[in-house]
């Protein structure tokens, strides 16, 4: 029963209830407004509540609406870029700071998940990056040589290291990162949600901001049945900004990225694939992911939109492509179908904003939303109670800029995306 490739296919149907909210409908005034319940949002609101300061969340639709609730659930240490590429990105002293606060994010994760009892599949078995050809290896051995020098536990797995592993496919080998691991996203979404809640969090779903003015000292967010005045704001829409937050989207290039999950696995093909439970990506640009549930299903994705001509397109390769790692799968059907955006920057490293006095904005995880936006969470709550200072953060402040011929590259890489899969599906 293939759901539409617009809702939270196999989360929202494993997941917890969220949490009890409803949309404002009045006045009120806050010490800190948060906007976005995603877990830029949930952690920034989480850490902010544990301090007893005011907050309140406005999510302009459900708590995890966007890439939260929607992505494979891989809690990966680090960024797509290796370590020596983000110091080339970013000036003195910005880099390793960088590195160390994302390389330490996953645990960030896990220890919030044990603190708060948030019910969402938390598997911390490691991550498994797998190598496709001579090029992808090569890749993933400067990777392991940048991380160990920093003391992180990655190890370089061969071809028949990785086999064991993976229980299928044929990669040159394989980096096992054994920080992190796999969660189910929107119950990991509405945990902190609850938790927050639980703090203290005033968290209101289904309640878009339609306006930011500045009003005796404070900035004032009207919605469509009441308004928040409060002397900060920060900002966790991400690629799903809207609104009079637009320009943070519109200096983003959105990268479609679909999933599709199977029927629960036999006992049996449990025990053969992914056995110790790691998730998987690979080292081509037009990557491939794959994990399992809780319940055994098998959830791969890829690059694509699952609409109009692409939704066909990306199902029949994923059949095929699946085949290829795991030929017991072949005649295996899909249960569940969906899709999301991934906020891209034009050099791979998240953006940090300051667009007003006491406005903050951080977002452009590429794809890397799980660790990095719970982490960033956090630094934004401590920023917001002047715990540490501006300069101090691991991301420089930047201006915002719209992104060079966005919608010509967002057009470009889903028909790219389809135009791949379907000749890769005729060969």
């Amino acid at each position: 029963m293939a759901l539409a490739g617009d809702t939270h296919g196999l989360w929202s149907a494993s997941a917890p209830p969220a949490p009890p909210t409803r949309p404002l409908d009045d006045h009120r005034t806050a010490d800190f407004v948060i906007v976005g319940a995603g877990y830029t949002g949930l952690s920034a609101a989480l850490h902010l509540a544990e301090r007893k300061a005011s907050v309140v969340v406005l999510e302009a639709q459900q708590i995890g609406a966007g890439g939260s609730g929607r992505n494979v659930g891989l809690v990966n240490a680090g960024l797509w870029l290796p370590p020596d590429e983000v110091l080339a990105a970013l000036p003195e002293p910005f880099g390793e700071r960088l590195i160390e606060q994302l390389g330490n994010a996953p645990e960030l994760v896990f220890d919030l998940i044990a603190w708060h009892d948030i019910s969402c599949e938390a598997r911390r078995s490691g991550t498994l990056h797998c190598a496709v050809g001579a090029a992808g290896l090569k890749e993933l051995q400067a990777r392991e040589q940048q991380w160990r020098r920093r003391g992180a536990p990655v190890q370089l797995l061969n071809a028949s290291q990785t086999r064991e592993r993976i229980g299928g496919g044929d990669y040159a080998g394989s980096l096992l990162d054994r920080r992190a691991g796999t969660i189910q996203p929107l119950a990991y979404a509405r945990g902190l949600a609850a938790a927050a809640i639980r703090a203290g969090a005033r968290l209101h779903a289904y309640t878009p901001v339609l306006s930011r003015t500045a009003e005796c000292g404070a900035w004032k967010l009207t919605t469509a049945l009441g308004s928040v005045s409060a002397p900060v704001v920060l900002l966790a829409t991400n690629a799903y900004s809207e609104g009079p937050f637009a320009d943070l989207q519109r200096e983003l290039v959105r990268l479609p990225y679909f999933n599709l999950a199977t029927a629960p696995l036999s006992q049996a093909l449990r025990r053969q694939i992914l056995p110790g439970g790691e998730g998987c990506w690979d080292t081509p640009t037009l990557l491939s992911s794959f994990r399992l549930d809780a319940a055994g299903r098998l959830v791969f994705g890829s690059v694509g939109a699952l609409r109009g001509a692409g939704s066909a397109i990306h199902r029949h390769w994923s059949r095929r492509a699946l085949a290829r790692i795991f030929p017991e799968l072949r005649d295996i059907s899909f249960d569940y179908a969906w899709y999301g955006q991934i906020g891209m920057t034009p050099d791979a490293i998240p953006r940090l904003h300051r667009p007003d006095d006491g406005v903050f904005a951080v977002g452009g995880y590429n794809g890397r939303g799980i660790a990095p936006g719970t982490s960033f969470g956090r630094e934004l709550a401590r920023l917001a109670l002047g715990e540490t200072a501006v300069a101090d953060l691991a991301l420089p402040l930047s201006n915002l800029a719209r992104a060079r011929f966005r919608t010509v590259q967002e057009a470009y890489y889903e028909a790219g995306a389809s135009l791949a899969h379907l000749v890769a599906e005729r060969l």
